[in-house]
């Protein structure tokens, strides 16, 4: 026996049984309003004022040298150029490091402050500053890197300083040359 397959009017039919109690659906407009841009943690704020108004009011931290393609190179004025071609070909063993990551922009300063002191006391003649590339950084600006090379060049201990070798960090840290300590009662 052959089954008879249900016309049109009947497929409609059923539809409409089965549908009978619906209500119809209003339709509302929802105006949606774009979302809020992240918040910013109120520190980072902080951080890029100061660093706005060092960079307004403040004095020319560096002349950064860019021998050798893009790479920032400083040395003192009077230094042989062979000493910073030195430095820059990993020829001075580093002795001792310093990571900035993680800190704000006057921990930063403190911590090379101090690091520079402590190494130079000691004795150290070569260490390396790791200040990072600024991934995590506002638009992905090296904010603490500019700052953290012109700090170098203030200090007197440092006698010059290139980015450090890709081995070493490359273009997120720096090797610094610093001056023999002078020896106490003499010159």
């Amino acid at each position: 026996m052959r089954r008879r397959s249900p016309s049109a009017e009947e497929d409609r039919a059923a539809f409409r049984a089965a549908v009978a109690d619906a209500q119809p659906l209003t339709w509302d407009r929802v105006e949606h309003e774009p979302p809020l841009p992240p918040a910013i943690p109120r520190h980072s704020r902080l951080d890029e004022a100061a660093v706005l108004r060092e960079a307004i009011d403040g004095s020319d931290l560096l002349d950064l040298q860019l021998e050798g393609g893009d790479q920032a190179a400083w040395a003192r004025p009077g230094l042989q150029r062979s000493v910073l071609r030195d430095l820059r070909r990993g020829r001075w063993v580093v002795q001792a490091k310093l990571d900035l990551h993680g800190m704000n922009r006057d921990e930063a300063r403190r911590a090379v402050t101090e690091f520079l002191h402590d190494c130079h006391r000691r004795g150290l003649r070569c260490v390396r500053v790791v200040h990072g590339k600024g991934i995590g950084s506002p638009g992905r600006e090296p904010i603490l890197k500019k700052l953290a090379l012109g700090w170098l060049s203030q200090r007197r201990e440092v006698l010059a300083f290139c980015q450090a070798r890709t081995i070493e960090g490359g273009a997120g840290a720096a090797v610094v040359l610093l001056a023999a300590p002078t020896r106490p009662g003499g010159s």
